[in-house]
């Protein structure tokens, strides 16, 4: 299955572009045993929008666009639920084993998600209820979806 990591931005060179790229890196390894076959990176521009509105909705229409119909979405966004990573683990698998489509996390920008997407997201993820920039909750989701390979597999990465 084709898992999606679609964001809003460009991450530039620096920790958090390496981060990104190693846990993606691990993931394609870790991944292919329960059923990943490809993991990609899709970044969108920010919008130019005049307003926040506006924009997030502008950014969910190129981010949905970029998405085949019967993705299962987990959205990324601060009203969402805030499980542990054993809960997304099991919320993975399950995505995994019912062979339905691909899997697409999607990270709004700056702005957030537009009620768009997480009204088509089949789980809302929340990381808590901190403000975090949109660059570093990319790097908290690879890592996520590395844990929830290396959970899956019963690797000794994800400790008790």
């Amino acid at each position: 299955m084709r898992v999606v990591v679609a964001a809003v931005g460009r991450l530039k060179s620096g920790p958090e572009q390496e981060l990104v790229a190693r846990y993606a890196k691990r993931t394609q390894k870790s991944g292919k045993p329960v059923g990943i076959t490809s993991l990609d990176l899709i970044e969108i521009p920010e919008s130019r929008a005049g307003t926040a509105d506006q924009r997030k909705d502008e950014e969910a229409e190129t981010l949905l666009s970029k998405l085949d119909a019967k993705t299962h979405i987990f959205a990324f966004d601060e009203r969402g639920k805030n499980g542990s990573s054993p809960e997304f683990a099991r919320q993975v698998e399950s995505v995994l084993d019912s062979g339905t489509g691909d899997i697409a996390f999607i990270i709004g920008g700056p702005d957030g998600l537009a009620s768009s997407i997480r009204e088509q997201a089949k789980q809302v993820v929340s990381f808590g209820k901190l403000t975090m920039p949109h660059q570093l909750v990319r790097v908290l989701v690879l890592e996520q979806i590395y844990r929830a390979t290396t959970i899956l597999t019963n690797h000794p990465y994800h400790r008790v």
